[in-house]
């Protein structure tokens, strides 16, 4: 458990508040983001369903509590691939909740490079799910080359588009609406969840309690940019109000004042 009472923070849009220090690999055009291989498609199963769903489930519900409000609405496009977009306050319990959420559906996750460049974990995290941020314009072709496949293969996009981990925080930060030129481009649904935070009543620890909602659709007539706006002002909003329900601080996030 995050220890800090208070954090400073200067700038919401790229301050980085996780207490992991890892170095980034590069994540080259040589980088294989989709496997065909028997083998690998195996690995993927028994990584992402034989272990890490049963660890997901029990740790969200252990050691947050968490449950989820509008679950129901993700069943309209059970069968069909959407982009799923949080707020980034956990660097464990992130990548597990919407394995929860989404279940039964496969959630494949954009992440910094970091997350596949842990010594042993950063083997693992490809076969869990974990789309890196490429470097370059021919890393980048394979990139969304990869997120066009697994939308059509009816699965989840996840999508943190703050970025940066800020750990218990309670509000929603400002971000670009670039993230959404995904499903802007391919026309696709797009929901949202929000994770608020509540005293636990027994233990006085941290509850997190999900709302999801959607789905929001692209207006296809419109632009790709002024689609990406729309999205993202769309999703922005509904986050904003549902982050209002939280109703407990563990960490106070305080800016700093600029010299003058």
């Amino acid at each position: 458990m995050d220890k800090r009472k208070v954090i400073y923070y200067s700038d919401e849009l790229n301050d980085e508040f996780s207490t992991a220090q890892i170095t980034p690999r590069s994540i080259g055009e040589g980088y294989v983001y989709v496997h065909s291989s028997l083998f690998k498609r195996f690995t993927h199963f028994f990584w992402y369903r034989v272990i890490a769903t049963p660890i997901a489930f029990a740790y969200v519900k252990l050691v947050f509590g968490q449950s989820s409000r509008g679950r129901h609405k993700l069943k309209k496009h059970l069968h069909d691939g959407y982009f799923l977009y949080g707020n980034h306050t956990q660097d464990i319990a992130d990548p597990f909740i919407p394995n929860v959420i989404s279940f039964p559906k496969t959630d494949y996750v954009i992440v910094h490079p970091n997350n596949v460049s842990m010594p042993v974990l950063g083997k693992i995290t490809p076969s869990l799910g974990a789309l890196p941020v490429p470097d370059g314009i021919g890393a980048y072709k394979n990139f969304t080359g990869a997120i066009e496949t697994r939308i059509s293969q009816g699965h989840c996009i996840v999508i943190y588009p703050e970025a940066h981990i800020w750990p218990y925080y309670t509000g929603i930060r400002n971000f670009p609406d670039t993230s959404f030129a995904y499903p802007a481009k391919l026309g696709v649904p797009v929901y949202c969840f929000t994770n608020t935070y509540h005293r636990r009543k027994l233990t006085g620890k941290a509850k997190i309690i999900t709302y999801i909602d959607g789905p929001f659709y692209p207006d296809m007539e419109k632009s790709v940019r002024a689609r990406r706006k729309e999205l993202r002002g769309k999703v922005y909003r509904t986050m904003c109000r549902r982050a209002e329900k939280s109703d407990y601080v563990q960490i106070k996030y305080i800016k700093r004042e600029k010299n003058i």
